[in-house]
């Protein structure tokens, strides 16, 4: 912007979840459905498949795989989601542990490590 200087832009610090930041409503779902779609766009695009395999090797029509990748989760569980990253070869561990003091409730969050 041609003659503001920084101190004339509003800034608003995020949260981590562009989803809560948005007043989405269970936004750490909403994230956690992202991250495993990230996944699976990944594995597809690693062992280069197309939309219409990775769609027969995962159980899903071709325009549901274009959906995914293309960020469109609408209609996605996140057990569909894990049920996609499996059929594609992807080990997924689910690990439940009391909650961090001092928070009022759990959270839900997809983490990937290293192979």
């Amino acid at each position: 912007m041609a003659g503001q200087h920084e101190d004339d832009i509003a800034v608003t610090p995020g949260s981590g979840n562009v989803f809560a930041d948005l007043g989405v409503a269970e936004p750490e779902e909403e994230l956690a459905k992202a991250q495993l779609a990230v996944h699976i766009r990944d594995a597809i695009k690693r062992r280069r498949l197309t939309q219409a395999a990775a769609a027969r090797l995962v159980g899903l029509d071709q325009p549901k795989i274009s959906a995914l990748m293309n960020g469109r989760l609408t209609g996605f569980s996140s057990d569909r989601l894990l049920r996609c990253l499996t059929a594609l070869g992807q080990d997924v561990d689910i690990v439940v542990r009391p909650r961090t003091k001092g928070q009022p409730r759990g959270h839900l969050r997809v983490i990937e490590t290293a192979a």
